[in-house]
């Protein structure tokens, strides 16, 4: 076997697995994204027992996040305070969340092509009969690497490309989103800062949890 046929077989067996890697590769992402029917599990609020039911002091309360909630609609993710920021975490703390690992393009706020169809299972649970008419939360959060500005501004645009998106492409209304950026202010693993899951989008559905019926 000459030199020159021996080279083009070592060189296309190295190409057919290095496909075969990416293929696969490929694959566990997909199989990491969860499903529309999970997103959608995640993000339904909870019955509460009658029992269990908010007394009448914390009703005042609700009235009161919610009003907050609903000047939120149409708002510009550059038009949000530090105050409100903070407020929306807060409330977002007992509000039902998911938190999805949706890639970009390095340094920048265009989604990868592997994360789209995450992007779009988010979409389809959105648009479900018992999410369809909630108030959700879009919040980008990047990892320690980078200056504080640029992490800043970086999750404010992947934010905004994720609702980009769920308008142009899954007609979400975009008045029942609201996108905010944290930067690095929210590390979901504060022991290791430049981890990958630390580049995240969560979403949270602002509604809170109803009275179940008898």
């Amino acid at each position: 076997m000459s030199s020159l046929v021996r080279n083009f077989r070592v060189a296309f067996l190295s190409a057919a697995v290095g496909g075969l890697m990416l293929s696969a590769a490929g694959i566990a992402i997909a199989q990491d994204q969860p499903s529309a029917q999970k997103i959608r599990e995640a993000l339904t609020p909870k019955p509460v027992t009658r029992s269990l039911t908010v007394a009448p002091p914390d009703t005042a309360k609700a009235a009161e996040e919610q009003k907050f909630i609903d000047t939120l609609r149409n708002r510009k993710t550059r038009s949000l305070s530090l105050s409100e920021k903070e407020t929306i975490a807060t409330i977002a703390k007992d509000r039902p969340s998911i938190d999805l690992e949706i890639r970009f393009d390095y340094n920048s706020a265009t989604i990868s092509a592997t994360s789209q169809p995450g992007v779009t299972a988010l979409g389809q649970a959105l648009a479900s009969p018992e999410l369809k008419n909630s108030t959700f939360i879009i919040a980008g959060h990047t990892d320690a690497k980078g200056g504080e500005d640029y992490n800043q501004g970086l999750s404010e645009r992947r934010a905004d490309a994720i609702k980009r998106y769920l308008v142009e492409k899954q007609a979400i209304p975009a008045a029942n989103l609201v996108t905010v950026g944290y930067g690095e202010t929210q590390l979901k693993n504060k022991e290791a800062p430049f981890a990958a899951e630390n580049r995240r989008v969560q979403v949270v559905n602002m509604v809170k949890s109803v009275e179940a019926k008898n």
